[in-house]
């Protein structure tokens, strides 16, 4: 099996359509999340959604809590709510989306495409992100206890 990224484009509908399926099957995977978020409605308590274990067990607000209220904001359109849930994840979905297209793009092309995965500060910094997320989400006074879903 060789690799997609040889240095020449994709030529034809055979190859185009081998180069596009994972990035495809990536965007249907993701397609069929928003359904089940949507359908399930995880801003309606005792749903078929599951809570977050970290804020059942522990009682503390991780970095992905209130990510499923986001996306289903988000897929209604209430984007003032769906930064209010989880602003973090709201950005990481605008990277999510740029990297999935970058991808598609390069394996077309046949060569990589630059985005922000190529990044060399890319680890630290979302390492740094999802602390601070962290910490400043379990602040116990105002205006931090504001971001508490």
């Amino acid at each position: 099996m060789t690799t997609v990224y040889t240095g020449h484009p994709a030529q034809g509908r055979r190859a185009k359509t081998r180069a596009l399926a994972p990035p495809l099957a990536v965007v249907a995977a993701g397609g069929v999340c928003c359904a089940a978020v949507l359908i399930g409605d995880p801003t309606t308590p005792g749903g078929p959604l599951p809570v977050c274990p970290t804020k059942a067990l522990l009682g503390i607000t991780c970095p992905g809590c209130g990510g499923m209220r986001m996306l289903y904001s988000l897929l209604h359109g209430d984007i003032p709510a769906a930064l209010h849930y989880n602003a973090l994840t709201f950005l990481m979905g605008l990277l999510f989306v740029w990297s999935t297209a970058a991808w598609a793009v390069g394996r077309l092309r046949g060569r990589w495409v630059n985005s922000w995965l190529h990044w060399r500060w890319t680890p630290l910094a979302f390492g740094v992100a999802f602390a601070l997320w962290f910490v400043v989400r379990n602040l116990p006074f105002a205006p931090f206890t504001a971001l508490r879903v």
